[in-house]
C-alpha cells in the first residue's frame, strides 16, 4: 500500500533540489567562465526547473539518510548534479532525431519552445554542469569521496549506463525479420537495455546517498539489490503507462512505443505478464531492504509507489 504522506515527501525533497537547481542556473558567469548565453540558460531552465517527481534526487536523499548520513546540503546539492543529467537525457531523448515529441510535463519541449541546436546546446550545458557541481567541495569535503561520486555518476550516464542503453534502445526500434514481420528483442535483452538506459541512473541514487554517508560495504551491497530492482520495476511501470495512461495525466505523449516498434518486456510478455514481473521486483527491492529499520522506510515508499505509479 502506498503511503499517504510519501508524494508530500517526495514533493518536499523536489522543492529543496529545486532551489538548488535555481542557484546553480544564473545568468551571471562563475569563476573562470567568460560570459553565459542568456538563450541557453533560459532553455536550461526550461527544461530543468519545469517540475517533475525529482525521483532521483529524492533516492539518494533518502539512502543518504538510511545510511545514517548527516551532509544535508551536501546531499540536496549531490542530487541536483544528478538531476541535471536526467534532465539532459530528457532534453535529447525528446529531439526529432530521438523520440520527437512535442510535449513534456505538460509543457512545449525545449526544440519546440526554442530550436534544435539550443535544445542540443541546453542538454550538453546540462550534462557539463552536472559534474562542475557534483566535484564541488560543498558536496563533500573528502576530495577521495568527490572523485568516487563524479566517476560513479560518469559510468551510469556514458557508454556502458544510460547513453549506450539509449543506442540500445534506437537500434531496436522498427526492426524486421525477412518476411517483414516486427522482430522483438528477447525478454532478456530488453532487460539488459532497460538497465543501462533507465535503471543505471536510479542504482547510482541509491549508491551515491550511500557513499555520502559513508556506508558500509553490507549497506552498499543491499542499497545497491534494492536500485537494480527498482530500476526494473520503474521502467516496467512506464512501459504499463504508455499503454493505459493518457497524455494529459501523464504530461508526455502515449502510445509511442508501439507505433514505434520499440522493445519493452510489456509488448513481448503482455500486460499481464509485465504487471507480474514488475510487482516481483518491487516485493525483491522490499526484500532487500530488511535489514535496515525505520530509518529506510522513504526507500520502501519510493518503490511501493513506482510499483503502483499511474502518472
Amino acid at each position: 500500500m502506498v503511503n499517504p504522506d510519501f508524494e508530500a515527501q517526495l514533493a518536499e525533497v523536489a522543492r529543496q533540489v529545486e532551489q538548488v537547481l535555481v542557484g546553480r542556473l544564473t545568468d551571471a558567469p562563475l569563476e573562470d567562465e567568460i560570459v553565459r548565453p542568456a538563450r541557453l540558460v533560459a532553455a536550461m531552465r526550461h527544461a530543468a526547473l519545469a517540475g517533475g517527481k525529482r525521483l532521483r534526487p529524492f533516492l539518494l536523499v533518502a539512502a543518504h539518510r538510511a545510511c545514517g548520513g548527516n551532509l544535508a546540503d551536501g546531499a540536496l546539492i549531490a542530487a541536483a548534479a544528478l538531476e541535471c543529467v536526467h534532465c539532459y537525457s530528457l532534453v535529447h531523448d525528446d529531439l526529432p532525431a530521438m523520440d520527437d515529441d512535442d510535449v513534456r510535463r505538460g509543457q512545449p519541449t525545449v526544440h519546440k519552445a526554442y530550436d534544435e541546436a539550443t535544445a542540443i546546446l541546453a542538454g550538453d550545458g546540462l550534462l557539463t554542469l552536472a559534474f562542475d557541481v557534483m566535484a564541488g567541495p560543498d558536496v563533500h569535503p573528502d576530495p577521495a569521496v568527490g572523485l568516487r561520486l563524479v566517476r560513479g555518476l560518469a559510468r551510469a550516464s556514458g557508454l556502458g549506463g544510460m547513453a549506450g542503453g539509449q543506442m540500445l534502445d534506437l537500434a531496436a526500434e522498427g526492426r524486421h525479420t525477412a518476411d517483414g514481420q516486427p522482430l522483438r528483442l528477447a525478454p532478456h535483452a530488453i532487460r539488459q537495455l532497460q538497465a543501462m538506459k533507465t535503471g543505471a541512473l536510479l542504482l547510482f541514487a541509491v549508491e551515491a546517498g550511500a557513499i555520502l554517508a559513508g556506508a558500509s560495504p553490507a549497506r552498499m551491497k543491499a542499497l545497491a539489490d534494492y536500485g537494480r530492482a527498482l530500476g526494473i520495476a520503474f521502467q516496467i511501470a512506464d512501459d504499463v503507462l504508455d499503454v493505459e495512461a493518457d497524455s494529459a495525466t501523464l504530461g508526455k505523449a502515449v502510445g509511442k512505443d508501439e507505433a514505434k516498434g520499440k522493445a519493452t518486456l510489456v509488448q513481448v510478455l503482455g500486460i499481464e505478464a509485465a504487471r507480474r514481473e514488475l510487482q516481483a521486483h518491487v516485493d525483491e527491492a522490499l526484500a532487500s531492504l530488511a535489514d535496515f529499520g525505520p530509518e529506510a522506510d522513504p526507500l520502501r515508499d519510493a518503490v511501493t509507489f513506482t510499483g503502483a505509479r499511474k502518472r
